[in-house]
């Protein structure tokens, strides 16, 4: 029987048994095993790290586990000095891009709100998701660990709150999306950039008090979509501005 010891840091405690946070765990094993596979057994998706070092080294996701090696995880937003050459997988795009998972709907919406690009399907198995996600280089949002743990994501994000509006926070906050927040430049219904449109193009699909007091429209061009400043606008207002605040 071999043994390891292996320690998580900072926000990856937040994976784990709690028994297990904040501590060096003694792991005993019996079976050939990647850095990612023994990482993983024990909840803590590979999206989720960014730096491995073994006895003071870093290595990456193939390192095969040795006797008494000591594994230090470290998560992706604690380590902004990291240098590149030690960083497990490139930067994503700035801004990233997501594709979030068929559970977190309202998330999705929220970003969209504030002019981030977010594919969402309520029907979106996890093979599609892990596909789009690979061949596009999106980050998945998700509370699905399982999902993350698959090898062809290199970018994901296990979301740790319930709530949507909390949950938009949380991202905002992880992925450092405060200063790039343009709300209203989105389609909310399906991701598209939203164009202005004149009014006598869509006059046939407004209703009539539309069509009398509302001179300026959006369109998504992708879906015909239209927006307009209606007296839903005060309600968006308020949630784009409380979620524009940093905390």
């Amino acid at each position: 029987m071999a043994q390891i010891r292996i320690r998580f840091y900072h926000a990856l405690n937040d994976l784990i048994a709690s028994v297990l946070r904040n501590t060096e765990i003694v792991h005993n094993f019996d079976r050939k095993a990647s850095v990612k596979d023994m990482i993983e057994s024990f909840n803590v998706p590979h999206t989720e790290i960014e730096l491995i070092l073994v006895n003071g080294i870093a290595v990456d996701f193939n390192y095969i586990v040795q006797d008494d090696d000591y594994i230090q995880v470290y998560p992706v937003s604690e380590n902004p000095g990291v240098m590149l050459s030690l960083r497990l997988r490139p930067e994503p795009s700035r801004p990233p891009v997501f594709i979030a998972d068929a559970n977190l709907g309202r998330l999705a919406r929220y970003l969209r709100l504030l002019g981030f690009d977010c594919l969402y399907r309520n029907d979106y198995d996890d093979d599609e998701a892990a596909q789009i996600a690979s061949e596009q280089q999106r980050t998945v949002l998700t509370r699905d660990r399982s999902l993350l743990q698959r090898k062809i994501i290199t970018y994901g994000y296990f979301v740790r709150a319930d709530i949507p509006e909390v949950q938009t926070k949380e991202v905002l906050k992880r992925f450092d999306l405060y200063p790039l927040i343009k709300s209203l430049t989105r389609c909310t219904r399906c991701n598209g950039k939203l164009v202005e449109i004149g009014k006598q193009a869509i006059e046939h699909r407004l209703e009539p008090l539309t069509k009398k007091h509302y001179n300026r429209f959006l369109i998504c061009p992708e879906c015909s979509q239209i927006y307009w400043q209606g007296s839903h606008c005060a309600r968006v207002k308020r949630l784009v501005d409380e979620f524009s605040v940093e905390k």
